[in-house]
């Protein structure tokens, strides 16, 4: 341990000595292999302890060698409570004329958010309703009750069928929307309550893996449209996304597809096949190779009831061919009502904005209604959803006025938009970045 051990266990610091450090000091542990992170201008070396965090390694990796506080406290409900896993990683503090905030950030911004968040908590705004969610989870499996019950009581007529995989493509949306909000720990108090149930409902209702989406999500929300470090903006060199990246494909004569149509074939490619092609292989192939056994059995435990209930209806190839269908209208919903909200923002690579900008830069709002609520799963208040991630989904509306006028103070764009146009926006800026390759690859 060396010297002075004796005297930092008396003053309470896990650590036997209290250093100071520069920000230009800890800007230089940003590797995988060497990763700081400062939490409140406390400074704690993660780089062992990365591959143990329960949301997985990249997300820290995303935030080393800069101020992570806002995103530490927007990821965990109970940070005193996680504040124990960090004691053992505290290697020193900021030295005393450091500002708390890395690059040169605005720190009134940051304090102003930061008390807006203090407001909310204050509102109780953080706190669930039990009766939303129980009658959102009923609403979900009357969805799976009543298409059981037509197919026996009305047979397998194509029209039948057809009614039947929309309704049970309208429960797995909404069973979407509904694991989404435990794999924010936006429902119960308790983080373990929320994982259970986020397990039952992403597992046994949808056949997915929690652990799988917990990695993934949680860096988008981490560092939205951010490339290398949002999983969601990376395209496999499909699309071309913003302004930067159709350049730099130009300017490098990249031409895996003709990206100047891609808003074209967008229509052939994305919404049909991520959920059946890309996602599944994605799923079981992260499941098994990552060795995530307990959601695998809930997988399994999705796939048991599926087929009991519809081979004796359909038999086993009809069964498949039901449900490869429902995962089709399925992926139809959820690309069209998750990409509104950030294809046609900003999308580039890392400016180590503070957290208020960085997530409206990326985010937009779609306007309230009792369906786009219900459609979106209230996703249309994606803004309010980025900056609060565990916030209750049907209390975004009460924050809002209040992010809105924070946004105002300081000239941050607060971008809101009819559903219609959001999906429009989608194809217009896939054409637009589309068309700066083209320009790019001809004439740079």
């Amino acid at each position: 341990m060396g010297k002075g051990g004796e005297k930092g266990e008396e003053s309470g610091e896990c650590k036997p000595q209290v250093r100071s450090y520069t920000w230009e000091e800890i800007q230089k542990h940003n590797l995988r292999t060497d990763r700081w992170l400062v939490i409140e201008r406390k400074v704690y070396n993660v780089t062992q302890w990365a591959s143990r965090h329960p949301g997985g390694q990249r997300v820290i990796g995303h935030c080393a060698g800069e101020d992570a506080t806002d995103a530490f406290q927007a990821f965990h409900i109970n940070p005193s409570l996680v504040q124990k896993f960090l004691k053992p990683l505290l290697i020193g503090e900021l030295a005393p004329g450091e500002p708390s905030q890395d690059r040169d950030k605005n720190s009134q911004l940051v304090e102003d958010f930061r008390t807006l968040r203090k407001t909310a908590e204050d509102m109780n705004l953080f706190r669930a309703s039990p009766l939303f969610f129980s009658l959102y989870l009923a609403h979900i499996i009357a969805m799976e009750a009543l298409a059981w019950l037509m197919v026996s009581y009305f047979g397998t007529g194509w029209i039948t069928t057809l009614i039947l995989a929309c309704i049970l493509a309208t429960s797995q949306a909404q069973a979407g929307w509904l694991q989404h909000d435990f794999g924010h720990l936006s429902v119960f108090k308790k983080s373990s309550w929320n994982h259970i149930v986020h397990k039952f409902v992403i597992g046994h209702l949808k056949g997915a893996s929690a652990n799988w989406w917990n990695h993934r999500h949680f860096q988008h929300h981490a560092k939205p449209n951010i490339f290398k470090k949002d999983p969601d903006v990376n395209m496999l060199h499909i699309f071309v996304l913003g302004e930067s990246q159709p350049i730099e494909y130009g300017k490098k004569k990249l031409k895996y597809l003709p990206y100047n149509h891609q808003h074209e074939y967008f229509f052939l490619i994305f919404p049909p096949l991520l959920i059946p092609v890309y996602f599944q292989i994605q799923i079981i192939s992260t499941m098994i190779k990552r060795r995530f056994w307990a959601d695998l059995a809930w997988a399994i435990s999705y796939y048991m009831r599926y087929f009991i209930t519809y081979i004796p209806f359909y038999g086993i190839l009809g069964s498949l061919f039901l449900l490869t269908f429902v995962r089709f209208l399925e992926s139809h919903w959820f690309v069209w009502v998750t990409q509104m909200n950030h294809i046609p923002m900003e999308i580039d690579c890392e400016k180590h904005k503070d957290w208020l900008s960085s997530q409206l830069a990326a985010t937009c709002n779609i306007e309230q209604s009792f369906f786009n609520d219900w459609f979106t799963g209230h996703l249309n208040f994606q803004i309010e959803h980025h900056l609060f991630p565990t916030m209750p989904r049907h209390n975004f509306w009460k924050i809002k006025p209040l992010v809105k006028s924070l946004c105002a103070k300081y000239g941050v764009h607060y971008e809101e938009k009819s559903l219609g146009k959001a999906f429009v926006d989608i194809v217009g800026s896939l054409k637009k970045s589309g068309d700066l390759w083209l320009d790019a690859y001809l004439h740079k």
